[in-house]
């Protein structure tokens, strides 16, 4: 049982301009949701001194610059999110959880976590316009009176962010309040209009757009909702940095056999050796039927895809859909690891900037603008993007992002996971504490499966024949 001790509305400490944030086409069609960023810290001599009062002030002064998180989601009348500049503020709450330090062990996602250590948000009674961008809060441990760990979670709204823009903001919270001095690195880019279409309504398509078609279904199946209606379970899975270079080696095998008229395609990335691996895995942990469709979907960060690229400090989302291939469960199981590889590169190779503009004048089209329209007069849900669960999968990849830079003055944190339990088949790649080309595997999969999976996951990186 968690406790509430004090909750305090934090605003700007300076005057901010007012008006309304336009939202590009890739801010539209994120989840119309808040992502719970969860740092477990651990004191290093024996105490965590911390002070509410400071992290009040820093946040306060860091919302000058960001002053659009102050503010709140509008909708207009033809259904597109806007953020009101109206600098109402952000929630800061502080907490003791009933539950020890280690009651959490390594603080694996679960309904335990949510409920202890995340901020609470009312989506169904609540007008979304009154919902702060940002709900943080700061939960001390039953039995610590030393003060020995801190649990700080940091709720943020991805309809005006992507990961990388947020944790970048909870980075530059965190310099501030250990007393660090801005530099020009730390201001955002608020500037939302550079990614504005010039067209004032959807052009036809320009490619195929696999990515905003159905998945494959389970065979026999005509729709995902008994999968759906499956619980799942987290895992945190690490790797270290000699076995993700096992990985990438196998991954890189048999190269030859995607190269035309002698010339010869990239290696796999990390990313996509680690991914590869993860479908492969979950693929044999499901006991598919060979001939079972199956395919990975993901987001890529586009900032460096366009030309000119955007600014790196580019303060909204920049995200681009896509999906491998259609293979079947038997090609991916029974083929070496550089098959699934190979079909993970080819995914990330068709975001092309053309593709990306095409995928995003598409993607926003008027059912989506309704179901906007309805989840604002609460009359109705967001579609949200293709269920991706089993006989599929969804990989994110934050494995570029330093989530380990959030020093509030306690040290790095020791651990960073989200604070809420996936309801469908996903992983999130990130990149290990100490930065040594370790990667953890943050797994949400159907608790039936989950075993299977973690042994899979393990055993076959030392298989020979991957």
């Amino acid at each position: 049982m968690v406790t509430i001790k004090a909750s305090h509305t934090v605003a700007p400490n300076q005057p901010t301009p007012q008006g309304r944030l336009w939202l590009s086409n890739s801010d539209q069609t994120a989840r119309p949701a808040h992502t719970p960023n969860l740092y477990i810290y651990k004191a290093k001599h024996n105490i965590i001194e911390y002070d509410i009062e400071k992290m009040i002030d820093s946040l306060s002064k860091i919302l000058v610059h960001y002053y659009p998180v102050a503010g709140r989601l509008s909708v207009t009348e033809s259904g597109r999110m806007e953020v009101d500049c109206n600098a109402k503020g952000v929630t800061l709450i502080e907490a003791e959880t009933a539950k020890t330090f280690d009651d959490f062990g390594d603080f694996t996602p679960s309904d335990s976590i949510k409920e202890e250590l995340v901020p609470v948000i009312d989506y169904h009674s609540q007008p979304i316009e009154e919902i702060p961008l940002v709900l943080v809060q700061v939960t001390r441990f039953k039995g610590d009176r030393k003060q020995q760990g801190l649990a700080v979670a940091v709720a943020v709204s991805h309809p005006v962010a992507d990961g990388y823009a947020w944790i970048h903001f909870i980075n530059t919270w965190a310099k501030v309040n250990r007393g660090g001095m801005l530099d020009l690195n730390d201001m955002p880019c608020l500037d939302r209009t550079i990614r504005r279409s010039s067209s004032l309504s959807s052009p036809p398509p320009r490619f195929d757009h696999p990515e905003l078609k159905p998945l494959p279904f389970k065979l026999g199946k005509s729709d995902s909702t008994e999968e759906q209606n499956k619980k799942t379970t987290a895992a945190v899975l690490k790797l270290t940095s000699e076995q993700v270079e096992m990985l990438r080696k196998k991954a890189n095998e048999n190269e030859n056999l995607s190269t035309k008229q002698g010339s010869r395609s990239r290696p796999c990335s990390r990313f996509e050796a680690v991914a590869a691996h993860i479908w492969r895995c979950a693929c044999k942990a499901r006991e598919l039927d060979r001939n079972q469709p199956t395919l990975v979907r993901f987001n890529a960060d586009f900032r460096n895809r366009l030309t000119p690229p955007l600014p790196r400090n580019y303060f909204g989302n920049a995200l681009a859909a896509t999906v491998t291939p259609e293979c079947y469960a038997g090609e991916i199981t029974s083929k070496p690891l550089s098959y699934a590889a190979r079909k993970m590169r080819e995914a990330v190779e068709m975001l092309k900037e053309e593709y990306i503009s095409s995928q995003l004048d598409i993607a926003l089209g008027e059912e989506q603008l309704e179901s906007i329209k309805a989840l604002f007069s609460r009359q109705g849900e967001r579609r949200n993007a293709p269920f991706a669960g089993n006989p599929n999968l969804q990989i994110t990849s934050w494995i570029n992002i330093p989530l380990y830079e959030a020093d509030f003055g306690w040290g790095k944190p020791e651990h960073f996971v989200l604070g809420y339990v996936c309801p469908f088949d996903r992983g999130i790649i990130i990149q290990g504490p100490e930065n040594d080309g370790s990667v953890i595997v943050i797994m949400y999969f159907q608790i039936s499966h989950m075993q299977l999976f973690k042994k899979f996951f393990y055993e076959d990186v030392f298989t020979s024949r991957l």
